[in-house]
């Protein structure tokens, strides 16, 4: 649908202001803008009626989707397929996550996003670049020979960016101070991750304006009873939000109830999709890294696990049944409070006049059946 506008009515509305369901209401979208949200009417037309309609779904961190990887072709193509492959799990607007790979190459994909979104393609946020600055004792699936410091032109780069958010996954130890203020005094959403920080460099970090954690609780300095590390750094900030992986291989369900219990308006999901999701695709490789879909599960041959095969609508489902909270908690997570965490709260994330008309539609069991992206339709 790319009416200039239109009315959706729904059996039950989510609109990231309260956890509530609200019943029997109608969301009028022109010119790719929320104008209305009220009590729907015999007068709308009832061709336009779902279940249940949400702020739609961000993804901070996805790397592939439909048989494609952010990495293996950093072009603007990729990124078309990408979020159109995301949007079969209600995503409605991804942060496409180009890793660590070798000195500069990130401008590549850099470049690809400032062609995406002054083109106008739908559904494209900004660029999160995980790495190379992480710490090489943490990095995981990442290729170790890569991983280095920041310098003086890295961050001339990234500063320069100014096609939507750009996030950065960085080891704060790693990383000296002047070029850490200068990243967030320059708007660069920084996110600490494959960090061996301890918990007093966390803080600082968080202190600074280090925005939150990637991969909660995944290669970072772990929380115990007389060194809380990253995680514990993070779970008691109380401004510090985080990404979680909640595929049940990342992390254990338990881990997931004890941080939606810590920061449940601070908590937020994340894919860490790979080309597997939406596609064909069983396996590929990975910078020399054999990587294999197993069981819902990816892994190199070491049993590394190489990033995730998980849809947002299933991370929300997910979620719910591994914590118990409310469903609209769980929308929000993959919603209201992602758009929190990169500053688009004002856009983003609510279903309210003046909020840019991004929707996602669902059933009455929580699977997608379609999003609206700044006011077009996809189903």
């Amino acid at each position: 649908m790319t009416d200039a506008s239109f009315v959706l009515t729904t059996d039950f509305l989510f609109d990231g202001l309260t956890h509530r369901w609200q019943a029997d209401m109608a969301v009028e979208v022109a010119e790719g803008e929320i104008v209305e949200v009220r009590k729907s009417t015999p007068k709308d037309r009832p061709e336009r009626h779902v279940a249940r309609l949400c702020p739609g779904f961000i993804d901070l961190q996805i790397n592939g989707a439909g048989d494609v990887m952010f990495n293996a072709g950093p072009f603007p193509e990729t990124l078309e397929t990408m979020a159109k492959a995301a949007r079969k799990g209600g995503t409605a607007y991804i942060m496409p996550t180009y890793i660590t790979a070798g000195d500069t190459q990130y401008q590549q994909a850099i470049r690809a996003v400032e062609t995406a979104v002054g083109t106008g393609m739908s559904g494209i946020l900004g660029i999160h670049l995980e790495g190379p600055f992480l710490n090489p004792e943490k990095s995981g699936i990442h290729p170790r020979d890569h991983v280095r410091t920041i310098t003086p032109h890295d961050v001339d780069v990234l500063t320069r960016f100014s096609h939507g958010p750009i996030v950065v996954t960085l080891a704060p130890e790693t990383v000296d101070d002047i070029s850490l203020r200068n990243l967030i005094g320059a708007g660069v959403v920084v996110f600490a991750g494959h960090s061996d920080a301890d918990h007093p460099t966390a803080i600082r970090a968080f202190d600074t304006g280090v925005r939150g954690a990637t991969h909660l609780f995944n290669a970072m300095s772990q929380m115990g009873s007389r060194s809380p590390g990253l995680v514990g750094a993070t779970l008691a900030h109380g401004v510090a939000f985080a990404g979680i992986i909640a595929d049940g291989f990342h992390v254990d369900p338990a881990c997931v109830a004890v941080a939606a219990q810590s920061m449940p308006e601070r908590l937020f999901l994340v894919t860490d999709a790979m080309q597997t999701l939406a596609g064909k695709t069983t396996s590929f490789n990975l910078y020399g890294k054999d990587i294999a879909l197993d069981d819902g599960r990816l892994t190199d041959k070491n049993g590394t696990l190489a990033g995730a095969h998980l849809a947002m609508d299933q991370a929300v489902r997910n979620v719910i049944k591994m914590t118990g909270i409310p469903d609209t908690m769980a929308l929000a997570m993959a919603s209201t409070i992602p758009a929190r965490a990169i500053g688009m709260d004002d856009q983003l994330g609510v279903i309210a006049p003046g909020y840019r008309a991004g929707l996602t539609i669902l059933d009455n069991e929580l699977h997608p059946a379609g999003t609206v992206v700044d006011g077009v339709l996809f189903s």
